[in-house]
């Protein structure tokens, strides 16, 4: 890892500028399309202001080179009554909203002013209802697609033009076809979901006339005006798709038409393992060699996005020749000024992705608004900066906890005088438990960014000390804020405190002493479960996982579950579901359908993990509220739930302190 100290000398090829069609850009980092959650620049005037102020903040001071994250939907064409369905479905479109254009001139013109480029992307989902072929493209998405025929093509091939059009009224200075993701696009590329017999099916020149069709049309409405790059899959990950070497022949096929000026080469399903957002369960820039095999074949510049987590990996990439640029999305997300910083050598100031994609779970999982689980500060950068408070005040924070850390921190940067008491030895609370599941290590080194900051901002951190409420009281602080967590949670079961009977974080921590043949009763939505059997099966111990559920993890998503389910099953991990444990007899369990609550015995356990969520500990935030005037509950103590929502709420309690 290059030294803090070293700045610009460390990121060499980071820093360089490269010319890409009609774009002269300052660094090689594009930021790919990820921000509809943060204010959709398509939405309401507060949600365009919103999206733009996000950007800008990644822009300004000689930050981010290339935006590429207008991802815009094509107008449909279905026939009348038709509803379109599934994420990224759509029947108007974006082009043809009527305050296209003026919103992308205002977005464009935001980020020309601090020297940044901006590209459109143009995206049109396979199966919604359109295909190439009557083939589903994955096993987990069961709409089988309208079979296009020339009118339907001929449409889209109009369609985009006008987009582009549109696009170079609105200033932008680029547009990406979009032919990955299961896209229309890469249905017509791919062998697997193209089985036309026309001269739209068949040979390579067959399969990419649709593509050819679309970037002629565009170069013909727009000519040399505008940048025109594609976005494709290096290589197809269900079986049947074409490899890396098709995704190479491909790309070198488009380069040969002369319509590209660029490609930009990814690897990932909307769905799969990996998901083209890949989570924690993979390195950074894993993929990146795949791109170089793109970028040996290409003489145009070769873009790469994939789990490219920061300025080190993305260095990386560049100096092996694997990409000329490099897309980096969430970790942007995560610390708005990621180059800003490296160029200055404040790398240890960067504040960590962790890979957890709670970013774009909350919105397509659970309907909440967004939020990032390290920093809840992104998607308010339209506030302006973060305030001060006005005078000098205190506050205690008792809990050392992701949400009392974070509410310890602000509200130190806004001015308060801050006193921390914790009871461990350290700080963390029970994210130490989930930096210690495989795969997890930048839980633990977002834990140490933390601890850091708050070294570093002088807020008075006592470790080991158990507050009780007379001490809380006595401090005299303006304010207190309880933050002490929550206690393992045990089901009412008989046998439940059995002696092979033992809890998740006593097993992740290595606490615990388990058996060969493992049984985790999971009661929990979320990863940790996963987390535990991955951590058992990889020590060689036989695992099953049983769910009251339908399904695990309901709430982990489609673009992070696959990862984890993927391992699980290479390690031999086998689940069951919809049946509740209703008692634990020694080796055997008791388990019930949900549903019809027939019962069974199921036996041969050696140790049961109870992977059953947590229960709050309230009791003193319950003890302090009658005696003081101004005291708060937060994190896990109010209710628990996951990092992101600990950090979202201290955020909320600081501003209102500050504000108030």
């Amino acid at each position: 890892m290059p030294a803090p100290e070293a700045g610009l000398d460390a990121y060499p090829h980071l820093f360089e500028p490269i010319t890409v069609g009609t774009m002269r850009l300052r660094n090689r980092v594009m930021l790919p399309p990820h921000a509809s959650a943060i204010g959709n620049i398509y939405g309401t005037d507060e949600d365009a202001e919103r999206n733009i102020a996000y950007f800008e903040e990644r822009v300004r001071d000689d930050g981010v080179a290339w935006v590429a994250s207008l991802s815009t939907h094509l107008r449909n064409t279905v026939i009348p009554g038709f509803d379109p369905t599934g994420v990224g479905a759509a029947t108007t479109g974006f082009f043809r909203l009527p305050f296209f254009v003026e919103r992308v001139q205002a977005f464009s013109d935001a980020l020309h002013g601090h020297g940044a480029t901006v590209s459109v992307q143009m995206v049109h989902q396979g199966g919604m209802p359109h295909g190439a072929s009557a083939v589903m493209s994955a096993p987990v998405i069961n709409l089988m697609p309208h079979v296009m025929d020339q009118d339907d093509i001929d449409a889209f091939v109009r369609e985009y033009a006008a987009s582009a059009r549109l696009s170079l009224e609105g200033r932008a200075d680029g547009v990406e076809v979009h032919l990955n993701h299961d896209d229309i696009h890469e249905w017509f590329l791919s062998p697997f979901t193209n089985q036309r017999t026309d001269r739209y099916g068949g040979s390579l020149e067959n399969r990419t006339r649709f593509a050819v069709e679309t970037l002629q049309a565009i170069r013909d409405e727009v000519g040399s005006a505008l940048t025109v790059g594609v976005r494709l899959n290096i290589r197809e990950e269900v079986p049947g798709g074409y490899d890396v070497a098709g995704g190479v022949e491909i790309a070198q096929y488009l380069e040969s038409t002369g319509l590209i000026d660029y490609v930009h080469g990814v690897v990932g399903s909307p769905w799969g393992n990996p998901s083209y957002i890949q989570p924690t369960y993979f390195d950074p820039a894993q993929w990146a060699a795949l791109a170089g095999e793109l970028t040996a074949a290409l003489s145009i510049p070769v873009v790469h996005t994939g789990r490219i987590n920061g300025p080190d990996a993305a260095e990386r990439v560049l100096a092996a020749g694997h990409a000329d640029i490099v897309g980096i999305a969430r970790a942007h997300i995560a610390e708005g000024r990621i180059l800003q910083k490296a160029r200055e050598g404040r790398v240890t100031e960067i504040r960590p992705c962790v890979g957890g994609n709670e970013c774009i779970s909350r919105r397509y999982v659970e309907g909440l608004g967004f939020a990032c689980a390290v920093n809840p500060r992104t998607s308010h950068e339209v506030e302006g900066p973060w305030p001060a408070v006005s005078g000098a005040r205190s506050l205690l924070v008792v809990g050392g906890g992701p949400a009392g850390m974070e509410l310890a921190a602000l509200t130190r940067e806004s001015g308060f005088d801050v006193t921390l008491w914790e009871a461990a030895d350290e700080l963390g609370g029970q994210l130490r438990y989930a930096a210690m599941a495989p795969r997890h290590e930048m839980y633990a080194a977002y834990l140490d960014w933390q601890r850091r900051r708050l070294r570093d901002l002088g807020v008075d951190v006592k470790l080991g000390h158990r507050a009780t409420a007379d001490e809380a009281a006595s401090l005299g602080a303006d304010v207190v804020a309880v933050a002490t967590g929550a206690t393992p949670r045990v089901p009412q079961v008989p046998g439940a405190d059995g002696p092979s009977v033992v809890d998740v974080r006593a097993v992740l921590a290595g606490h615990a002493r388990v058996g060969a043949r493992v049984l985790v009763v999971a009661q929990d939505d979320h990863v940790a479960p996963l987390s535990v059997a991955d951590l058992l099966s990889g020590q060689g111990h036989e695992v099953v996982l049983t769910y009251a559920t339908a399904g695990p993890a309901p709430l982990l998503g489609r673009y992070i579950v696959g990862g984890i389910l993927g391992r699980l099953d290479a390690q031999g991990v086998r689940m069951r579901f919809m049946e509740e444990v209703v008692a634990i007899r020694g080796s055997s369990v008791v388990v019930r359908n949900v549903y019809s609550l027939r019962e069974e015995t199921v036996g041969g356990f050696d140790s049961v993990v109870l992977a059953c969520g947590s229960v709050s500990d309230s009791a003193l935030y319950d003890e302090l509220k009658p005696r003081l005037g101004s005291v708060h509950v937060l994190g896990d103590a109010y209710a628990p739930r996951r990092l992101v929502f600990a950090t979202k709420q201290a955020y909320a309690l600081a501003e209102l302190l500050v504000r108030s």
